[in-house]
């Protein structure tokens, strides 16, 4: 099989002010908003200029899951563990995205991939999101 990847899914617990922070620190627009009312369901995607999204949803009842302290404990449960963002500054991105209310979760860094480095915040509900820079380093793919 061949495909691109399109987006990523994250259910939120508050639409509103993930949709806003998200679009404001990574840079996203609004593409596309719908409700399913029948099962109060709600989203939103969101694009970057570079192509990629992140389709926020959100359903009345949720509950959040298992937050993970580390990218290390997020290995300790089964599926999604992360997103994931080439930056060309780790330690700027960091730093903006901590100052904008994320929390730190493993400071800027090497990586265990030669020549990359890497660092990983969670968004303001806990979801992990990891920096690195490939591209700086001259170990694009």
């Amino acid at each position: 099989m061949t495909g691109t990847l399109d987006h990523v899914g994250l259910a939120v617990g508050d639409l509103e002010a993930m949709r806003q922070w998200y679009c404001a620190q990574l840079g996203l627009t609004v593409e596309l908003e719908f409700a399913l009312d029948h099962v109060d369901f709600r989203g939103t995607m969101l694009r970057h200029p570079d192509g990629w999204a992140i389709e926020l949803l959100h359903r009345t009842g949720s509950a959040a899951g298992p937050q993970a302290a580390n990218p290390v404990d997020a290995a300790l449960t089964r599926g999604f563990g992360h997103l994931a963002l080439d930056v060309p500054d780790v330690d700027a991105a960091y730093t903006a995205l901590v100052v904008a209310g994320a929390t730190d979760r493993m400071s800027p860094r090497p990586s265990p991939e030669p020549g990359v480095r890497m660092a990983y915040v969670a968004d303001p509900e806990g979801n992990l999101v990891e920096l690195l820079d490939r591209t700086s380093a001259g170990a694009a793919r």
